[in-house]
């Protein structure tokens, strides 16, 4: 919310105030910024847009305007003693909507979880908030608790809390019974991910699947298995962001299709990369840069099925990146580095939570190489002893 400035009373417009060409709109001459000054209910409101540009200020003003309508709304339904949940889900949509800080992504979750609230408790957007209780909030969880993954059933409580908190905010009600809402415990998914020998009978199985894109899916899953990409990236990459002199492919960051974290990154192509866009490029020599590189966006059932005609654990397009983390690692690739790879901003921290297991095995594995001794016939260089103590 855009935070309240102490300025001079601006009632008369007096010397320090400039009126614009846009109602509601002035600006303040002493520092340049522009401020929206509106009535609602007959209440008189001052806010600092927070900027000197007059086509920002003009865009803010609008955002402004709609959010103070709506929270009079929403405050005279809490007055009269009937505020909804819908107006809490509401206040709570345009609140996501406005936080600069969270991803589209995260905004889209937001709202899955909220249309997962409503669908599992019916009726409840219609419901008083103030109606609610302990014992429905009790007997709705333990419904919902078998029916859904930890994960997603934490999430659903969140929210729920969160519009409950909204309606104590607003004076729809003193207190929130979700709180007694005990959360789920979440375990880590094991992951079974194949040895490189039946990774391949997998692709190929999937390859010669029959339909018509069986090789198009097979050559997505070897793409994300190469490049460690998440789906969303791989379907956007062209073949102008394939650059086979430097051994790398860029991948973009974009707000809505692109990388999670909006950012540009490299991925070094690895010789299995390379010959899989080799070949692909002799197949299609006319494509052009901006074409996509991979011909299908997702392809779980031909996964699903290769899984089980050859007895393999059932694995999803984001296990491929898993896959392609884990070959780097026990290839000896420092996590760091992987993490990097992959796109993560954390300096390796996820990476190291995830795949730190990886290197412990790597150590244990190395340190068997060490020895004081010859063993099994193995020619060592015998320790000098004499000149470590120099």
């Amino acid at each position: 919310m855009i935070e309240k400035k102490a300025v001079p009373k601006a009632a008369n417009l007096g010397k320090d105030w400039q009126k614009t060409q846009y109602a509601n709109l002035v600006r303040y001459v002493p520092s340049g910024t522009y401020y929206a000054r509106l009535r609602v209910k007959g209440k008189l409101i001052r806010r600092s847009l927070k900027t000197d540009v007059l086509s920002v200020a003009k865009l803010r003003l609008g955002d402004f305007e709609k959010q103070e309508r709506q929270r009079a709304e929403s405050a005279d339904s809490v007055a009269a003693g009937k505020m909804t949940v819908n107006d809490a889900i509401e206040v709570h949509k345009r609140r996501v909507a406005g936080d600069a800080s969270l991803k589209p992504r995260t905004r889209e979750y937001h709202d899955q979880r909220i249309a997962a609230l409503v669908k599992s408790w019916p009726g409840l957007d219609k419901k008083e908030i103030r109606s609610l209780t302990k014992t429905d909030c009790l007997n709705w969880a333990a419904k919902l608790g078998g029916k859904i993954s930890a994960t997603a059933f934490n999430h659903t409580i969140g929210i729920l809390r969160v519009l409950l908190e909204i309606g104590i905010e607003m004076g729809g009600r003193y207190d929130n019974p979700a709180r007694f809402i005990k959360r789920a415990s979440e375990r880590s998914k094991v992951l079974i991910l194949p040895e490189p020998e039946q990774f391949e009978r997998f692709v190929e199985e999937i390859g010669n699947g029959g339909g018509g894109f069986s090789g198009a899916c097979a050559d997505l899953v070897r793409f994300l298995a190469f490049g460690g990409f998440r789906k969303s990236e791989a379907a956007n990459i062209t073949w102008g962001d394939c650059d086979f002199e430097k051994k790398e492919i860029v991948v973009r960051g974009d707000s809505e299709t692109g990388t999670k974290n909006w950012t540009i990154r490299r991925v070094p192509m690895i010789p299995d990369m390379r010959r899989l866009l080799e070949r692909l490029k002799v197949e299609r020599p006319n494509a052009a840069p901006s074409d996509a590189v991979m011909r299908v966006r997702e392809c779980q059932k031909a996964m699903d099925r290769a899984a089980k005609v050859i007895g393999m654990a059932r694995i999803t397009h984001h296990d491929l990146r898993h896959l392609f983390a884990t070959l780097c690692i026990e290839s000896g690739v420092d996590i760091p580095t992987v993490s990097r790879w992959l796109g993560h901003k954390d300096g390796g921290a996820l990476a190291m939570k995830v795949y730190g297991h990886l290197r412990d095995q790597h150590s244990v594995n190395m340190a068997q190489r060490v020895t004081f001794s010859k063993a099994d016939g193995e020619k060592v260089i015998p320790l000098q002893t004499a000149n470590l103590r120099k």
